[in-house]
């Protein structure tokens, strides 16, 4: 199993970052409906929001905020999707 890690993030517009992950996964994530609690409220602001930066693993803010890696290469996904056996039909 490997570790996740977010080796690229680039802000897109409105709440919209683009991720790029250590085993060459992309993504865009919209953040808007994920800002509630005390933690995550400044991140409301815009301007405020744009200025993450990546750390060893994933992005965070000067205020601590951040994001588990694992929270945002699965973000999106279902788990329906992941249940996939051989034995299931398509």
């Amino acid at each position: 199993m490997i570790l996740i890690k977010v080796i690229d993030a680039k802000y897109i517009e409105g709440y919209k970052i683009k991720f790029r992950f250590n085993d060459g996964k992309t993504k865009t994530i919209d953040f808007q409906d994920q800002l509630w609690g005390e933690m995550f409220d400044p991140l409301k602001n815009k301007d405020y929001f744009k200025k993450f930066k990546l750390n060893p693993f994933s992005i965070e803010w000067e205020n601590g905020a951040d994001f588990a890696p694992e929270f945002l290469y699965n973000f999106g996904e279902s788990k329906k999707n992941k249940a996939t056996t051989p034995h299931q039909q398509v």
